[in-house]
């Protein structure tokens, strides 16, 4: 299938010959749909953290935090914003064929909110100087040719952490500086050093770094802290192969062999080369202004508590299963490890699997604790798309937590449509990961995944048709075998921005 040509254009890339060959047959198989039995909720795998719990867990975060421990915040933000401005680059269109601008705002509602209420966007002061000093009127066209194109703000190009999304009196903020700002109060160590990494796409990252070069002695200045940025890229050796139709390598005109990005899911390589004792996950969309940034900081707080507290539990299993002979651990002990395993962290056995023998026990056991850990906020369904806490049977027969997209549910089967159509809960990604063990030493994270459940899309290149393929999404398969925990975090937590109009909300204004 494939040439020497083929094989030294893998080799350049990084990619694995073995693996390719892996992902083409998933083209002809399919991935397989995830067995959901059950939608989590409140009592069905979802924690629910009282009052004074909460208070708890915050004062030990803290303690912990004030010990030395290393925190870093991960941000994805090599996305581009131009799903953004949909319905903006829509009108534009319209009005470059030749419809007038009343008749296109009186079709386009999101476009006609836009333009009624361009002076409550953080970027309508730029914007409008740029149209100003290029001699032009505030019309409707100008101000989408403006914000959206080359020659203006190229907003349509750009990725959402370098937008503007909100406005503090004279000044703007971006979402790059908001996770700045916010990983003050959560990602800071005992010396005051706040660690974050973002993601970023090859073509952005010089934009990144300059951005932080601007603001960066600003906001140390203004909060008293040191900060430490890191940027990685999208390995390329995580593209994936793209295929025609009858699932053969599509080529270019070159007849070179055509690699796409894998998706979030490919950067669990890059989450996999951080060196930290707590890392935080969360989307670069997903923040607000100050005045409404207590929720956040408090249920970060509790789900990194949660996930310390859990932790010093799962060492003390860790240490006691690693380090002794089966023959010489106490049956109490492994009553209670089972139990934890099986109540807290919601690890069920295989069904109708009885462990008659201790040391088939401790080897389940020890297989099941030596593995990260993820506490996943989970917020109330309010009808946004996405993925959503369920208890799944995984591939060893085990039952435990896992996100799910809508993709991976079978709706042809009425069992599994109805357990998704009544599911009360929605992934927002917001998470805390711990990566290392009860000895210091980092997971392999490579090894906890599962390569079964990935994403097979249609697209097209230069007018043909192709099939595409995403890697197991990042919080998805791609942490399939971690110890889980899910928690109920409020609403106010998620605030994403999805469309340009979203900006408008309360919630960013």
């Amino acid at each position: 299938m494939f040439s020497a040509r083929d094989k030294e254009q893998m080799i350049v890339r990084g990619s694995n010959p073995d693996e390719v060959l892996r992902q083409i047959e998933y083209f002809r198989t399919g991935f397989p749909f995830l067995p959901v039995i059950e939608a989590a909720g409140p009592g069905k795998g979802i924690l629910q953290v009282s009052d004074t719990e909460v208070e708890k867990l915050k004062l030990l975060f803290d303690e912990k935090a004030g010990s030395g421990l290393k925190i870093m915040k991960f941000v994805p933000a090599s996305g581009a914003a131009s799903r953004m401005f949909k319905s903006l680059f829509a009108a534009l269109e319209e009005l470059n064929s030749g419809k007038g601008e009343e008749e296109v705002l009186a079709g386009n509602k999101d476009a006609r909110e836009f333009y009624e209420r361009i002076d409550d966007f953080a970027f309508a002061g730029e914007l409008k100087d740029i149209i100003r000093k290029e001699g032009k009127n505030r019309g409707f066209r100008n101000f989408l040719e403006y914000l959206l194109n080359a020659g203006g703000m190229n907003y349509g190009s750009m990725p959402k952490g370098l937008l503007l999304f909100h406005k503090y009196g004279y000044a703007c903020r971006t979402p790059f500086e908001e996770h700045l700002v916010e990983g003050v109060s959560y990602a800071k160590d005992n010396k005051d050093v706040v660690r974050l990494h973002f993601t970023v796409s090859p073509e952005h990252e010089t934009a990144f770094a300059s951005l932080l070069e601007r603001v960066k002695e600003k906001y140390e200045a203004q909060f008293g802290v040191s900060f430490e940025v890191g940027f990685s890229q999208q390995k390329p050796s995580t593209d994936t192969i793209a295929v025609d139709l009858n699932n053969l390598p599509f080529r270019e005109e070159d007849g070179s062999l055509l690699f796409r990005p894998g998706g979030h899911g490919a950067l669990l390589e890059n989450l996999n080369d951080l060196d930290a004792d707590l890392v935080f996950i969360k989307n670069i969309d997903n923040v607000v202004p100050d005045k409404l940034k207590q929720p956040t900081f408090t249920y970060k707080k509790v789900l990194a508590g949660l996930l310390l507290k859990y932790q010093d539990q799962i060492f003390l299993y860790q240490k006691e299963l690693n380090e002794k002979f089966p023959h010489s651990i106490e049956s109490g002990f492994l009553a209670e490890a089972s139990g934890f395993l099986e109540n807290i962290l919601n690890t069920k056995p295989a069904e109708n699997h009885y462990y008659t023998e201790k040391e088939d026990l401790v080897r389940y056991l020890r297989e099941k604790f030596n593995r990260p850990l993820r506490v996943c906020g989970m917020v109330k369904n309010q009808g946004e798309p996405g993925g959503g806490p369920f208890l799944t049977r995984n591939h060893d027969g085990t039952v435990s937590l896992q996100i799910a997209e809508s993709v991976q549910i079978d709706h042809d089967d009425p069992v599994r449509a109805d357990i998704a159509r009544h599911a009360t809960h929605f992934n927002p990604v917001d998470l805390v990961c711990g990566l290392k063990n009860y000895k210091g030493k980092k997971y392999d994270l490579m090894q906890f995944r599962d390569p079964a459940t990935g994403f097979i899309s249609r697209k097209s290149k230069d007018g043909k048709d192709l099939k595409a393929q995403e890697l197991p999404g990042l919080w998805n398969g791609a942490m399939s075998d971690w110890n889980t925990v899910f928690v109920e975090v409020p609403v106010e937590t998620f605030n994403p921005v999805k469309t340009v109009n979203d900006l408008l909300r309360d919630q960013h204004q």
